[in-house]
């Protein structure tokens, strides 16, 4: 009652205010200048997730959206960090430059990814499913010179205009030419080692055809001591634009290759302060002395895994968009996009950390000794301590094909348009689990691997592999997986416009087939090194057990429906309200034990669904704009963690407000966001202890700020993003500090053509923990988790021509 009561007061407290300023609002009728240029640029026109487009002022939905010269200033090292930037969104971005966990307004990230929220390229998914294991959307997009704008629609019309997507949309639209004007940029680690070129360049064929094509290339260690080169390829995209007299076509091109490091959890003390010989912010367990993995493949065949491979996305990837005005006010919209994405993840992780003895007798009995494996102590006895048992998370993605088309076509009736859509994808996710056991001395810069040797002398691991699989979580993770979802949406939207009023309802019919069959693990004696020896190692290796697959055969359908109504107060204040259901279909994760022996899955587990409530107000005067809306929604939840071992099925409820705003004064602008959100598990099917609780890691503020000098060669600034407290994990013991990182910035003018930037991310090389996998503090302390980078600083030298 007191949640209810209170989400009854909060928002008629908004609407009080609103009603409070309408006398002032209406006595300020000047006309607004420079309405394109200055805040929040209510007049743009917006293109995600609406059924036709509008500017933001007459839209009854929460969108933002940022230019590529606004994502400079905010000084990201990655994709999920510039995402920090959007009202709304809990971006987690201390994974690298994927595996980011990506939340919108509440709705939970019981497992990882971005599982209600998801993530386009130039109006279509990048992956049907935003939470793939080891597939995160997120590992197969780069921002890169070639950005015009990142919009961001949360709640509204995602759920009816998107699959999947009933949280939200981040739409990253590309530069389409039209100029004869570029650019090429380097970008040099002042700090830390990175090397980057970005480039791009648009023009005009004739009068009716233009094109642009850039990406980037770069190298270098990264952010993190990893002592070898972590991160290495680019991007490369392209587009064709043909101008017709009633519309257009373009094409779109892209390849991606590029090899990045991922950040799993580490260790640390639980107050994210480092340990004897690891810096939490600076060192990894990667190093040079383990840069190999055997296993076997999915077949059975031997394979050998490259650490330095990380997040190694593989994408080509064809699309075409076209719109025409048909006559007799119709027209029509169609967008289509073909991608071969394959890939790889490759990383390890800290399945313990504790004791070396201890460890060693649980692999090798009472007794049992440790020696380094490698490095400059090879052979020497390890003198005692804590070390890591580390697990390789090896997941080979073979075939992650998607084909999807968007289709709709419009009639305008006087002050009414109807859209009738039609949505088909295909989304392909094979791919093989292939992990193994190691240990490893607790140390950050280029840790050795370590051996253990019973108290006979009977050596049990080999070159510090103690075992090939991961026995210690009971050989669950060697998996394949080859599963095709087919998924159909038919979709229907009315807009009318009622003098100042917009009222606009949408409904759509998702439904979808899963088939395929995925294969756990077997175990059997295996001569891995090809010795002719069976060593202790060798005599359980896991493989997959392809000849006892289990089918997959399911199907699923929702449907999601949204309404909402715009009132325009006047040209400077707006307000809106609206009522969404939406669904989320689950895919590969069912696989962990809730799909049925015959290949069905229960139709509860199939979909998660969403109910969302908002109320807004728009408001602009001189140089100040201001975009608030309050919020509600409940989620459902089935989900599996890898790294826990836990299933997930749940009901959550949150509630909040979202501010987004800008102010100019003089030569400064100010620009930022905040969101307050009060989130709780409500019911709980496997695990009710934590009704009642905050889920995980969902922080009551999270916010960003930008405040910026401009003079007449460039400008400075300093950016801010943090969040309060937060619980590590449900049973809301173990929480984690709130922290405040600041960013600065600042670029010059050499000449008209030439400019010079210096920014730092992490100015005050702040810690500040995202995630753990513990729950409370364990006996020695020390505890797994992610936290954002110690400081980097980097110069960039762009000519524009």
């Amino acid at each position: 009652m007191q949640r209810a009561t209170f989400k009854t007061f909060l928002l008629s407290s908004l609407a009080m205010a609103i009603c409070s300023n309408l006398n002032a609002a209406e006595a300020e009728q000047t006309e607004q200048v420079d309405k394109e240029a200055k805040g929040l640029n209510f007049e743009r026109i917006m293109v995600t997730g609406v059924p036709r487009n509008s500017t933001v002022m007459a839209s009854s939905v929460s969108v933002s959206s940022f230019s590529n010269e606004q994502l400079e200033v905010t000084t990201p090292r990655s994709t999920a960090e510039a995402f920090r930037a959007i009202p709304g969104v809990r971006s987690e971005s201390s994974g690298g430059e994927g595996n980011a966990n990506i939340a919108v307004r509440g709705l939970p990230v019981a497992a990882g990814g971005a599982k209600f929220l998801q993530l386009q390229e130039d109006g279509l998914p990048i992956m049907q499913f935003g939470d793939i294991a080891f597939g995160n959307a997120d590992i197969f997009l780069r921002l890169d010179s070639t950005m015009q704008t990142v919009e961001s629609i949360r709640g509204g019309s995602a759920s009816t205009m998107a699959s999947n997507a009933p949280g939200g949309i981040i739409n990253v639209i590309s530069k389409t030419g039209g100029g004869d004007t570029g650019s090429i940029a380097t970008t040099f680690g002042l700090d830390y080692d990175t090397f980057r070129t970005d480039f791009e360049y648009g023009g005009e064929l004739n009068d009716s055809t233009y094109f642009h094509i850039g990406g980037f290339f770069r190298q270098g260690e990264g952010p993190r001591d990893a002592s070898y080169t972590a991160n290495n390829g680019g991007q490369i995209k392209a587009n064709l634009t043909k101008e017709f007299d009633s519309g257009y076509v373009r094409l779109y091109l892209k390849h991606l290759d590029d090899k990045a490091i991922g950040y799993l959890p580490m260790p640390m003390y639980a107050d994210g302060s480092s340990l004897p010989g690891f810096d939490s912010q600076t060192d990894t367990p990667h190093s040079a002395y383990f840069l190999s993995t055997l296993s076997l493949g999915a077949d059975g065949e031997l394979r050998r895994g490259d650490m330095r491979d990380g997040m190694h996305p593989q994408v080509n990837a064809i699309g075409f968009e076209a719109s025409f005005d048909l006559g007799n006010d119709w027209e029509i919209e169609n967008r289509f996009r073909k991608s071969s994405v394959k890939g790889s993840f490759l990383s390890p992780f800290p399945a313990e950390v504790a004791d070396g003895t201890s460890i060693a007798e649980s692999i090798a009995g009472e007794g049992a000794t440790l020696s380094y494996a490698n490095g400059p102590s090879a052979g020497a006895t390890f003198n005692g301590g804590n070390i890591m048992r580390i697990h390789t998370f090896d997941v080979e993605m073979s075939d992650f094909d998607s084909l999807v088309n968007d289709l709709k076509l419009t009639k305008v009736i006087e002050d009414t348009s109807i859209t009738f859509g039609y949505y088909k994808a295909l989304q392909n996710i094979s791919m093989s689990w292939m992990w193994n056991s190691y240990l490893m001395e607790l140390k950050g810069d280029n840790a050795a691997l370590l051996d253990v040797t019973a108290a006979d002398g009977t050596a049990y691991s080999d070159n510090g592999l103690y075992a090939y699989g991961v026995p210690y979580w009971g050989n669950c993770c060697q998996r394949n997986y080859d599963t095709e979802y087919d998924i159909s949406a038919p979709y229907l939207a009315v807009s009318s416009q009622l003098g100042d009023f917009l009222i606009d309802v949408s409904v759509r019919h998702d439904s979808g087939e899963a088939t395929g069959y995925y294969a756990g693990a077997v175990q059997s004696s295996v001569d891995m090194n090809r010795d002719g020896v069976i060593s202790q190692a060798e005599l359980s290796v896991s493989s997959i057990d392809n000849a006892n697959a289990s089918p997959v055969n399911y199907d699923w359908s929702y449907t999601s429906w949204s309404v909402g109504a715009n009132y325009m107060i006047d040209d400077n204040l707006a307000i809106f309200i609206r009522a969404s259901h939406g669904g989320r279909a689950n895919a590969d994760r069912l696989a962990f034990g809730k799909i049925n022996p015959d290949g069905t899955v229960a139709k509860q587990d199939a979909v998660d669904e969403v109910d969302q409530y908002e109320l807004g107000v728009k408001y602009r005067h001189d140089d100040f704009s201001l975009f608030a809306t309050a919020f509600s929604a409940e989620t459902e939840e089935q989900n599996f963690e890898a790294t826990s071992q836990k299933f997930f099925d749940r009901v959550y409820e949150a509630y909040g407000v979202e501010l987004e705003s800008t102010y100019f004064i003089g030569d400064f602008d100010i620009r930022g966001n905040l969101t307050w959100t009060d989130a709780e598990i409500t019911k709980d099917a496997i695990n009710p202890d934590v009704v009642g609780n905050t889920p995980r890691r969902q922080a009551d503020l999270v916010y960003s700020l930008l405040a910026r000098y401009n003079f007449e060669k460039g400008s400075a600034g300093l950016g801010l993003t943090g969040t309060t407290d937060a619980y590590a994990q449900d049973n809301n013991d173990l929480e984690f500090d709130g922290y405040t990182q600041v960013n600065a910035f600042a670029s010059y003018m050499l000449s008209d053509a030439m400019t010079v930037s210096v920014n730092i991310n992490n100015l005050f090389d702040t810690t500040g923990i995202t995630e753990a996998e513990e729950g409370s503090v364990p006996g020695n302390g020390i505890i797994r988790a992610r936290t954002i980078n110690g400081r980097t600083s980097s110069l960039t030298l762009r000519y524009e021509f």
